[in-house]
């Protein structure tokens, strides 16, 4: 094996980990990581990131050093058969059953993330069951992972399915939560042109503790009397869900479905917000949205720029954002050719030939 991929993340965050060690496993290639999530106030390994980082390793049979918490610099060498840094990825990841306990509020949905683009390298299913905070800051909410991200996914040939057993809110989590993968093989991406909107779904949840204040209702109310719904733009799913959780909590999610995709607007309940101002916010950044042109939202985009980097594509972005420009560049890093084209409103990000991975 070659000597290690140097990365810098001194002035990115957690995002870039993740891409980082997905890519790693994808190419077959050895990376160390040094400044971990350095633009944090607390920077290196927090408990969500620690658990990504051991959830790879256990996957591909890494070689791990610097696997605890609050690490700054670790070293990841995947043990894939078949394969090495200077010739073509691996035989492929063998799939199977795994459980992964957080253990804390750490986002389950963006352990989840690190583990989407793997479906493609994958030769079995794989399934994985991670407990840990399902709603929480910093991290898209649970339903936007199941009705925006994987739907849009799914679009491009990612075969997948999802259990809830339980939602985790702050500070307890608790919420439990399996992702089930198929070995896949994707389409090239072309997300450049909106289409029309054709409808609006929304997803308000409540702890069962706040059942009695209404939120979820209240939530959805606040989303749809702040909401733009001009040009005819129709409800097409409402859905107010009460759910068990160990600590209070509430989420909303707007989904809008339009011509080539879908997009996603978020917001979180917070101590002493009330529940008609979750809604309002959501609805704010939906309606910015609408505003624009771009068929994704400011967090699917650099989202995506991992599955880009399998596929090849190009996507339209609302906006250059950091973790856009850092996704950028790492992808570069792996050797990746990225093409960044900036316009008055959007920019549009390109990958003329996609990595040798599951096609």
């Amino acid at each position: 094996m070659s000597a290690p991929l140097t990365l810098d993340g001194s002035s990115a965050g957690g995002q870039f980990l993740r891409t980082a060690l997905a890519l790693s496993v994808l190419e077959n290639e050895p990376v160390r990581l040094e400044g971990v999530r350095g633009d944090r106030p607390t920077p290196g390994l927090g408990h969500q990131h620690l658990a990504v980082l051991e959830t790879m390793a256990e996957l591909c049979d890494a070689d791990v050093s610097g696997a605890e918490l609050g690490s700054e610099t670790i070293e990841f060498e995947p043990g894939i058969e078949g394969g090495d840094a200077n010739t073509a990825a691996g035989t492929g990841l063998e799939g199977g059953s795994y459980a992964v306990d957080i253990g804390t509020a750490g986002s389950v949905t963006l352990l989840f993330d690190a583990l989407l683009p793997l479906a493609t390298d994958l030769e079995s299913p794989l399934s994985v069951t991670v407990t840990g905070g399902t709603d929480v800051a910093w991290s898209p909410p649970l339903d936007y992972l199941r009705y925006v991200k994987l739907p849009l996914y799914r679009q491009f040939g990612l075969e997948s399915a999802f259990e809830v057993d339980r939602r985790g809110f702050y500070p307890d989590g608790g919420g439990a939560v399996t992702l089930r993968l198929a070995p896949s093989s994707l389409e090239r991406i072309a997300l450049l042109e909106r289409g029309s909107l054709r409808g609006l779904r929304l997803y308000s949840t409540e702890s069962a503790s706040l059942a009695d204040r209404d939120v979820a209702f209240r939530q959805a109310e606040g989303a749809l009397d702040r909401l733009d719904l001009g040009a005819g733009l129709e409800v097409l799913e409402r859905c107010e869900t009460t759910a068990a959780s160990p600590s209070p909590g509430s989420a909303l999610v707007l989904r809008v479905d339009h011509g080539t995709g879908v997009a996603g607007f978020t917001a979180l309940g917070e101590r002493g917000k009330p529940a008609e101002r979750v809604g309002e916010d959501a609805a704010d950044a939906a309606n910015r949205f609408f505003e624009g042109s771009a068929p994704v939202d400011r967090h699917m985009a650099d989202q995506l720029l991992v599955l880009l980097a399998v596929t090849g594509g190009r996507v339209r972005v609302p906006a250059v954002t950091d973790h856009l420009e850092a996704g950028c560049e790492l992808l570069e890093a792996f050797g990746v050719d990225v093409g960044l084209e900036r316009a008055a409103e959007t920019a549009v990000v390109s990958v003329a030939s996609s990595l040798d991975v599951g096609q």
